[in-house]
């Protein structure tokens, strides 16, 4: 049981809430732009990785976006089911699998980028060109952070 003690959180300071939040925001903008093309934003984002990176492991691709494994798969399993991805078993490690971005896949990829074009056109309008700038930087920094090793955390 928490401490009677203990110091009550206060929601608006939540960094976790309010990224969360804005995140989920920012998808479903998103999605409204590319729900044409019949794919959400992650499925768009990982068809772009497979197209800029070339073939890459669950486990890598994974890695590469953030994610943990099952919600990749997850994830994966769509792109898989509809012809846009491929997965090739590994000759030397069957449990190992490539994926590969399918000609397909390439297509609905190409046929999303005025829709995507059109999303960030829009937020840019809304926020001006440097703020959004300023926040993926910001993120990107948050994403590629060790958190576990900040000084509060080691407690």
């Amino acid at each position: 049981m928490a401490s009677a003690t203990a110091k009550v959180p206060k929601l608006d300071e939540c960094n976790c809430l309010a990224v969360r939040q804005a995140a989920r925001h920012i998808t479903q903008f998103y999605d409204r732009f590319l729900a044409d093309v019949r794919l959400r934003t992650t499925q768009f984002s990982i068809l772009e990785r497979l197209r800029r990176n070339g073939p890459m492991t669950i486990n890598a691709l994974a890695a590469e976006m953030v994610m943990d494994r099952t919600t990749m798969g997850r994830n994966v399993h769509p792109l898989q089911r509809d012809g846009l991805i491929t997965a090739v078993t590994d000759k030397t490690d069957r449990r190992r699998k490539t994926l590969l971005l399918t000609d397909a896949g390439l297509a609905r990829l190409t046929a999303c980028y005025p829709c995507w074009n059109d999303a960030q056109a829009q937020f840019h309008a809304a926020f001006g060109p440097e703020p959004p700038a300023e926040l993926r930087r910001l993120l990107h920094a948050v994403s590629t952070s060790d958190l576990e090793r900040t000084p509060e955390a080691t407690r």
